[in-house]
């Protein structure tokens, strides 16, 4: 990323909601300065500009406000970049389609998955496990109609939902080689089988999403952040 660009990135490695910004950035062609944000200790400028959540990704640009939530930043580039890789559909009722999957996804899949890799009851793992996979069969059904039977959300190339979802390829991937779940299994999502294949095969996803080892590193400081295990004497 250039340095003393007008466009500055504030964010943390391994997290997904970093990732579709940078999707977006790489579709639209911006160039921008990236700020590493450290979890474990953070910085006075993310806690003046996102006091009330305080937390990644934060752009700024400019002389503007800076502004927060991965969703909120890609509509935004979305809007001053209109004419270079668009991401929302023209229609109206299609694009009412995608914010709604999208915002589903986020405030459903993402608690669910985030939940079942830190929690330590087996039991409440096995609950989780049903929730997410009924999540993906959701987006099953959401893929065909957005779709409109071609390789990605967006149709004939990367659009909105598929950076949406697609930045929580790495963490499916995970789930596969550290808990042995197929969070997407050809069975039960065969649309979504062969759009996660398209998208690995996109230049664009394999440069953003971070590695297994990125992923372990950031779930790991996410446990360190977790209150002890009570001690029963």
């Amino acid at each position: 990323m250039t340095k003393n660009c007008e466009m500055k990135l504030l964010g943390s490695v391994g997290s997904s909601f970093v990732t579709r910004v940078q999707f977006v950035f790489k579709l639209k062609s911006i160039e921008y300065e990236y700020i590493e944000e450290d979890q474990r200790n953070k910085s006075e400028l993310l806690l003046k500009s996102n006091p009330a959540l305080q937390r990644v990704p934060v752009l700024f640009h400019g002389d503007e406000h800076p502004i927060s939530e991965s969703l909120v930043i890609m509509e935004y580039l979305d809007e001053i970049r209109p004419d270079i890789h668009p991401l929302l559909p023209s229609n109206p009722s299609e694009r009412a389609q995608c914010r709604l999957v999208a915002y589903t996804f986020d405030t459903l899949c993402y608690p669910w998955m985030k939940e079942f890799m830190i929690t330590r009851e087996e039991e409440r793992r096995e609950e989780l496990k049903q929730l997410i996979i009924g999540g993906y069969i959701m987006l099953e059904e959401a893929f065909g109609k957005l779709s409109k039977g071609k390789a990605f959300f967006g149709g004939d190339d990367i659009g909105y939902m598929d950076i949406v979802v697609g930045s929580f390829l790495g963490w499916i991937k995970f789930f596969v080689i550290v808990f042995n779940f197929n969070v997407i299994e050809e069975d039960r999502n065969p649309r979504l089988t062969k759009w996660g294949k398209s998208m690995w095969s996109h230049e664009v996803a394999r440069s953003v999403i971070p590695s297994h080892e990125t992923h372990m590193d950031f779930l790991n400081m996410i446990i360190s952040k977790l209150p002890p295990l009570p001690v029963f004497v």
